[in-house]
């Protein structure tokens, strides 16, 4: 079973910086969609933006412009780079990946048969 797990979160003031990390211990994700979410106590999980496996990249709107998702060229971590954050990015995020992604793990290829999600990593934003 794959455990997808965040890092990089942590406190910084408004107009920061913090960069996400997200990886599976001896994994390369070698065909996936995957996205980070982010979840407010009392509300739903929000995508916060998207790689899909055709190296498609999509934002929500609030984060467009100052955040930018990427993956290293192993394709071993996932990362989010948050720019000039704002109070409102107050968070834990999540790191996922898509039913049908394709691992290769222990030298042996790997279909994810659902959504996979990390255990998220708190991100606190203050003025």
């Amino acid at each position: 079973q794959v455990q997808l797990v965040e890092s990089g979160g942590g406190s910084a003031q408004t107009g920061g910086s913090l960069t996400l990390s997200c990886a599976a211990s001896g994994a390369i994700f070698a065909r996936c969609s995957m996205s980070w979410y982010r979840q407010v106590p009392g509300n739903e999980r929000e995508l916060v933006s998207s790689l899909d496996k055709d190296r498609i990249i999509k934002y929500v709107d609030s984060v467009k412009g100052r955040f930018t998702i990427s993956q290293d060229n192993a394709r071993t971590t996932l990362y989010l780079q948050m720019n000039n954050l704002a109070t409102e990015d107050t968070a834990v995020y999540y790191c996922a990946a898509e039913q049908g992604c394709v691992i290769r793990m222990d030298g042996y290829y790997h279909t994810l048969q659902e959504k996979t999600w990390g255990r998220g990593t708190q991100v606190t934003v203050s003025s």
